[in-house]
């Protein structure tokens, strides 16, 4: 049976007393259940932007939504935000992953050949997909971002190179600016540097190459002599553990010439050791910070979560300690540390 409207409804005199009664209590409740003030993050400490890139909350459900809650949980107000759900928010295609056989099993020639037809498929679909899409879309991720608070300085497109075509490395710049961000992270190459540069300064937007331990103090000479917008996310734990070097001097020299994107800061073992909680490894992170903090440098600091989360933790709980432990070094008088 239809409910007769409210609107039309007689009110009768118990009504209009509970109504009464109702709102006469009202102001007997604590303001701030009806009127609760969101409490914005701020991870800028002693002049030094904290952030984290999004791949730190892989281990858990990943949309555009998720993440926001992620961040804001951490109390961080910028952050890199990987390609994938940005995309997914837009209404980029999903795919099912491809099944693909465990370490140890064979494969016949004809299970290889309908795998990659499928892969090259879904790649193609995806480049359909964005030589199409709006950036409508993508404006809308930002301002929800922003609304809480939370700064998208960064857009991860790993593949972004050679193998794409003109138009889809337009789009990827133009990802960037409809998010707000200031750069573009792939991977190191010197055939990357070449290809990209043109495009970087047309779109005034930089690309920061990000390193694992195959670098060493020269491996960004020959990138960066191709362009102005070309640039460098450090990861200063990979590059630890794969120089046993310090990376202060690379961070001093970059720095100070204006091409670093960001850093991408986690704590590892030298001789290629293990990933461990900040403070734990090899690498100097407080003595990097106070760096930053000291010449003010103003690219951010982005944690990376990659070493093993506890069974009773989990990524968002990894990270706040993380951000917690960036806070305290960033005091004025920090934990001492192996200087390396």
């Amino acid at each position: 049976m239809k409910e007769p409207s409210q609107s039309g409804r007689r009110i009768t005199r118990r009504d209009f007393v509970g109504y009464t009664a109702a709102a006469a209590a009202i102001p007997l409740v604590p303001r701030s259940v009806f009127a609760q003030e969101t409490i914005r993050p701020n991870s800028m400490f002693s002049g030094v932007q904290i952030g984290t890139i999004t791949y730190s909350f892989r281990s858990m459900p990943s949309t555009a939504d998720d993440l926001l809650n992620y961040v804001v949980q951490c109390g961080i107000s910028s952050i890199e935000l990987m390609g994938e759900p940005a995309e997914q928010f837009a209404g980029a295609p999903t795919f099912e992953r491809l099944p693909w056989p465990r370490r140890g099993e064979e494969i016949t020639a004809e299970q290889r050949a309908q795998f990659q037809a499928a892969r090259e498929a879904q790649a193609e679909a995806m480049r359909e997909w964005r030589l199409s899409a709006s950036m409508g879309q993508f404006e809308v991720l930002r301002q929800k971002y922003n609304d809480a608070g939370v700064n998208i300085h960064i857009v991860k497109f790993g593949e972004i190179g050679p193998n794409m075509s003109e138009g889809e490395v337009n789009y990827c710049f133009n990802v960037a600016k409809a998010l707000g961000a200031k750069g573009i992270t792939t991977e190191i190459s010197e055939e990357k540097a070449v290809f990209l540069a043109p495009f970087a300064a047309e779109h005034e937007i930089m690309i920061g190459f990000h390193n694992h331990t195959q670098v060493n103090s020269s491996s960004w000479e020959a990138p960066f002599s191709h362009g102005e917008y070309l640039g460098m996310n450090f990861d200063v734990g990979h590059y630890v553990a794969g120089t046993n070097e310090s990376p202060i001097p690379i961070i001093e020299k970059y720095g100070d010439a204006g091409r670093i994107l960001s850093l991408h800061i986690k704590d590892r073992k030298v001789n290629n050791g293990a990933n461990m909680p900040f403070g734990e490894g090899d690498t100097p992170l407080g003595l990097i910070l106070q760096l930053m903090k000291r010449n003010k440098y103003t690219f951010p600091a982005d944690i990376e979560l990659e070493y093993e989360i506890p069974e009773d933790s989990d990524a968002v709980a990894e990270v706040k300690k993380c951000v917690e432990y960036c806070r305290n070094a960033l005091s004025d008088a920090p934990a001492p540390e192996n200087p390396m």
